[in-house]
């Protein structure tokens, strides 16, 4: 859903770029409290992680195709703070770097796809929980719906967006009917991609999950004939899997999406262009500034091979995001730990 230049006129491209700032700035902020020193680290490995995976474009219909926006994933993960953070460092890198998503557009694209998902996902995600068991699997569950959920409505953010500020006259009827349409089917892959990730990380370190923190479930003991709580654990039980461990295996999953299991991607249009292309959004659609990039279209330039050039493209984007967003985050949470640093008063 990546919104090139041209799409949106300059004042609402520019408001959008003033509504990004003011929501990094907030998000700066309350990532700071999110980040310890258990999830900078993983916070870098999902902006990488989301990058590779926003690479596997998966059919939805006929002639069109979609991937993962990241904005539930990042949230459940990480935090919705720090979301905003990963989602946002991922448009940068591909819209700098890779020529996706214009450079003019990316306060709408951050708007979207990282503010617009991430806080309707997680405000679907923690009213679910209200009501839910409070077991791991409900935190799968929650996140399934929540994923399924962002998608349409960062359609309805980019038709509202249309509406105020868009280049062509068409009728906003047509293009919310197609963008929601075809969003939603979206959205199941959406869903079923951040389920299994959410899924997988419950499974071996609970304790890294965001969203899952405050809902393990009590032990219960059965004295004369009834069940009581067990005592709470004074110390937490020891992890099947280390951070370490559950890094490198997060970032050689990436290497591999990103440089070899990209190449089977589908080549079909994705959500919104498709509808931009059916609909005449595109008529005005300028060509990207970074046009020229060695990388642009996720490709090596002068590399013909094309397998190899894409691959290449793949690896060096995962790994220019994971050290981007590591820097971010840690440097966030150095930051912190300096704010709670107990002041030195001479006593």
């Amino acid at each position: 859903m990546h919104v090139p230049d041209g799409f949106i006129d300059a004042p609402t491209s520019a408001v959008t770029g003033v509504v990004a700032a003011g929501a990094l700035a907030v998000s700066l902020r309350g990532a700071r409290r999110e980040l310890d020193e258990r999830t900078a680290p993983l916070a870098g490995l999902v902006a990488a992680f989301i990058f590779a995976v926003q690479m596997l474009n998966f059919p939805v219909a006929a002639g069109t195709s979609g991937h993962l926006l990241g904005g539930a994933l990042a949230a459940i993960l990480v935090g919705p703070y720090t979301a905003v953070l990963c989602v946002s460092v991922v448009l940068l890198m591909q819209g700098v770097l890779f020529a996706d998503g214009g450079l003019t557009a990316l306060g709408v694209n951050i708007t979207d796809m990282a503010i617009v998902t991430t806080v309707v996902s997680y405000a679907v995600f923690r009213g679910l929980l209200a009501v839910l068991p409070r077991k791991r699997r409900s935190v799968t569950v929650a996140s399934f719906v929540a994923a399924l959920v962002s998608v349409p409505a960062a359609a309805v953010a980019f038709t509202l967006i249309y509406a105020v500020g868009g280049t062509t006259d068409v009728s906003i009827g047509k293009v919310a009917t197609a963008m929601i349409g075809v969003h939603v089917l979206i959205g199941v892959g959406e869903a079923v991609i951040t389920a299994l990730t959410v899924g997988a990380v419950i499974a071996v370190r609970p304790d890294l999950v965001y969203g899952a923190r405050g809902l393990r479930q009590r032990l219960q003991l059965r004295v004369n004939g009834a069940l009581v709580d067990a005592p709470a654990p004074t110390a937490p039980v020891a992890a099947r899997t280390s951070r370490r461990t559950l890094w490198v295996t997060g970032l050689v999953t990436s290497l591999v999406l990103a440089g070899f299991v990209s190449f089977y991607a589908s080549a079909n249009p994705d959500g919104l262009e498709k509808v931009a292309h059916d609909k005449g959004i595109d008529k005005k659609e300028k060509e990207h500034t970074s046009a020229g990039s060695p990388l642009a279209d996720y490709g090596v330039k002068d590399v013909s091979d094309a397998r190899l050039s894409g691959g290449l493209a793949g690896v060096i984007g995962v790994g220019v995001t994971v050290v981007a967003g590591s820097a971010v985050f840690w440097s966030l949470r150095r930051r912190r730990g300096d704010d709670v640093s107990p002041v030195n008063t001479g006593v």
